[in-house]
């Protein structure tokens, strides 16, 4: 497709930056925190939520370090845990905002691998069917429906099974109209009972040595919105019963590791605003600072890297696949 002379612009811009930003942060970040062969035989990934701004409030800074850290580690593919657009979503497959929020802005060649996507609430604004219908259009955006389930193999003995949930319909306050506008009428159209239905029998009949879920809301959090009691009461259990060993979410703006009994719960949502956090009894890390997250999964243990938008290394966790609890590890 011809591109307009204001996003021709706009690449030669981003391009200039990365090129410039890339003599001055450290090269291979992860390389010495990450075990040898991890780039090789791990299953890598990033993830970031809470992003799409026009490339402004952070977002663009963000980009550049995602975009680093995902050469470094040999990025398989991105999740994005929601609140895509803000403020209000998109209004179809061809809003401006595809191109002003996303494809215009993660430019970097590591970043040109699917993306695995669930919806927030501020894409509950308008048309989240279009958000399903644009992996129709795009080669990486991948949303095949508001849950899914993907899978992928780590070696010939390991697979990892990943959840991705729709929270919005699941929280009692975004029927509410006074709360946020639109997302009244959007969540009174959707199944959640169905949701949680699917949830627990696709949990029940995988098979798999890792299971990961990605909702776009915290179960506990120490951010501004703080916990999820319908996550705590529905979702949580589930997590438990079935030996699920980590939820990422976004909706708080920051970066978060927090613990619920032996589950281990990351909150990503920092990709271009940032609010204050608190520590709470859950707490392990909490910082309010714009970055992302970036995971090397392994067919025994989890590397957790939560980098800012200055390519700081600022938390590292380890999760063993078979333990009760994650080691943090000093960054």
């Amino acid at each position: 497709m011809k591109q307009s002379r204001r996003q021709f612009v706009r690449t030669l811009f981003i391009a200039s930056e990365a090129a410039i930003a890339s003599r001055f942060l450290p090269v291979n970040l992860l390389a010495e925190s990450l075990p040898p062969d991890a780039r090789t035989r791990a299953l890598n990934f990033v993830v970031i939520g809470d992003w799409g701004r026009r490339g402004e409030n952070d977002q663009q800074d963000v980009s550049l370090q995602m975009g680093k850290t995902a050469h470094d580690i040999g990025a398989r593919f991105i999740i994005s845990v929601g609140d895509n657009f803000y403020e209000d979503g998109v209004s179809s497959v061809d809003d401006v905002q595809w191109h002003e929020s996303f494809e215009d802005v993660y430019t970097t060649p590591s970043l040109q691998v699917p993306w695995y996507v669930i919806l927030g609430n501020h894409d509950y604004h308008w048309n989240c069917d279009a958000q399903i219908e644009y992996s129709k259009k795009s080669p990486r955006w991948t949303m095949p429906a508001r849950y899914y389930q993907q899978s992928h193999q780590i070696d010939k003995d390991t697979t990892a099974d990943f959840f991705y949930l729709d929270t919005t319909p699941m929280l009692k306050i975004y029927y509410n109209p006074l709360f946020e506008e639109n997302t009244e009428a959007q969540v009174k159209t959707q199944n959640v009972p169905g949701q949680i239905a699917w949830f627990k029998a696709a949990l029940a009949a995988s098979k798999a040595q890792w299971k990961i879920v990605i909702g776009h809301h915290p179960i506990y959090s120490g951010g501004e919105h703080g916990d999820s009691h319908e996550l705590i009461k529905n979702i949580l259990p589930l997590i438990q019963e079935y030996g699920v060993q980590a939820y990422f979410c976004g909706h708080d703006h920051d970066l978060q590791h927090l613990m619920a009994g032996d589950i281990n719960l990351f909150i990503s949502g920092a990709g271009s605003q940032v609010r204050p956090t608190f520590k709470t009894s859950h707490t392990k890390f909490a910082k309010a600072s714009s970055g992302i997250t970036a995971v090397s999964l392994a067919s025994d243990a989890m590397d957790i890297r939560m980098i800012d938008d200055k390519g700081t290394l600022l938390y590292t966790t380890r999760v063993l696949r078979n333990s009760v609890s994650a080691q943090p590890v000093p960054a």
